[in-house]
């Protein structure tokens, strides 16, 4: 018998992943929580689900084995809760939560009631953040020294979702303050480092002017000024990184990124679709390699190799170059069959990869990347870096949850094993 997944709001990102969930070899069937009656019918409709249900609670009584919850950011925290208590096995869209005990709550609940839990952090498989992963964990790129990594959106791409699922007051949500978002960047530099994570936090803030009035004291369920928020990082391992989280910013692709990370041996560096890896062997002289068609996508690697191309008129080709797979991602693991493989990658092609691994974590009973481990420690320095915004750039400690523990065995998404 394969696994029941059950949906858990049925927005714009959620439309991304029903077909995904559907069409995995591992998945009977796929069912549908939404409160909105017009939107959770017509979402039935698209994806041929026939099993609706008008809340996460009514679906939580269900014989489901597992939800995934695709709801508001700052809801992410309280619905992972109580599936869990429920007994669900749960996937949850970033972030993890938006309040530490929320987490620390989540990550007890996990360890008690030994069940999987993966957030879904797309940027794990990006291909800038496997390469890095590959050359620190070969040793290549030495001890780690320092990093650099941002998730740049702008708000004004940010406005319909919003107002899709916010209502009236949808401003009061849209205001979030940007470092509660954070596992876009910190996610692709910490899972490049095997165990380090944050101990420590400085942050500043961009406080936000523009007429929309969606930033600013008074103006969201935060208070929060800022739309634009930096961090500087120290790391369990002694290195080093920078975050940044903007939401009024005159840049769109890519829109999640490392800029840079260094170590004593080699270091990588990135400037829009050019990726640089360069050694620095002791003795010897540095070398330097352009790995930017294993990292670009193989849509824009194949075009930009034709006469005529231009950067110009088609650099920001979204869906071509920003969307699909890339050579270094190992897609002969994911289910081979066509159907799986032609629907909607999305967020330089992660999107398969998250479902594949949750799926596999759960029916081989295996713990995914990605886990309430690695997914705190993505999390939380960002939570902690906004209080310092707030405080105007203190020095603050970041409280962590502690490493996976023993007992479980890991699912290695690296390597080909396919359904």
């Amino acid at each position: 018998m394969g696994l029941k997944i059950g949906i858990v709001g049925a927005g714009g990102f959620s439309n991304g992943f029903a077909q995904l969930f559907k069409t995995h070899p591992l998945v009977e069937k796929v069912a549908i929580a939404e409160l909105i009656p017009e939107r959770r019918a017509e979402y039935a409709k698209r994806h041929g689900i026939t099993e609706e249900y008008e809340s996460l609670d009514e679906m939580l009584k269900s014989d489901a084995d597992c939800v995934a919850i695709f709801t508001q950011r700052h809801l992410h925290g309280p619905m992972v809760i109580k599936a869990l208590k429920a007994g669900k096995h749960v996937y949850s869209a970033v972030p993890v939560a938006t309040e530490v005990e929320e987490i620390h709550e989540i990550v007890e609940l996990v360890n008690r009631t030994r069940l999987i839990y993966m957030v879904g952090e797309t940027c794990y498989y990006w291909p800038c953040a496997m390469f890095c992963r590959e050359m620190y964990k070969s040793g290549r790129m030495g001890d780690f020294v320092y990093g650099e990594a941002q998730y740049y959106h702008d708000m004004k791409r940010f406005y319909l979702p919003f107002q899709r699922s916010g209502g009236e007051n949808w401003k009061m949500v849209a205001g979030l303050p940007p470092m509660h978002y954070p596992t876009h960047s910190t996610g692709m530099i910490l899972s490049a480092l095997e165990d380090a994570y944050a101990v420590k936090v400085s942050c500043m803030g961009y406080r936000d002017n523009h007429s929309d009035g969606i930033f600013g004291e008074g103006k969201n369920y935060w208070d929060n000024p800022y739309s634009n928020e930096t961090a500087i990082m120290k790391l369990s391992n002694g290195g080093i990184c920078r975050i940044n989280e903007y939401r009024r910013i005159g840049w769109e692709r890519p829109s999640s990124y490392i800029s840079g990370m260094y170590g004593t041996r080699g270091g990588y560096e990135n400037s829009s679709m050019q990726h640089i890896w360069q050694e620095d062997p002791e003795g010897g002289k540095p070398v330097l390699t352009d790995v930017s068609d294993r990292l670009n996508t193989v849509e824009y690697v194949r075009d930009s190799k034709r006469e005529g191309f231009s950067m110009e008129k088609n650099a920001l080709n979204y869906k071509a170059y920003h969307s699909t797979f890339s050579a270094i991602q190992n897609f002969s693991r994911l289910p081979q069959n066509d159907t799986y493989l032609k629907l909607s990658t999305g967020h330089s092609g992660s999107h398969p990869f998250l479902v594949d691994d949750f799926v596999k974590a759960v029916a081989w009973y295996k713990l995914p990347p990605n886990n309430i481990w690695d997914a705190a420690r993505y999390n939380i320095p960002g939570l902690i870096a906004h209080k310092s915004a707030m405080k105007d750039g203190a020095l603050m400690e970041v409280p962590d949850f502690g490493g996976i523990p023993g007992g479980w065995t890991m699912l290695e998404p690296d390597k080909t094993e396919t359904v």
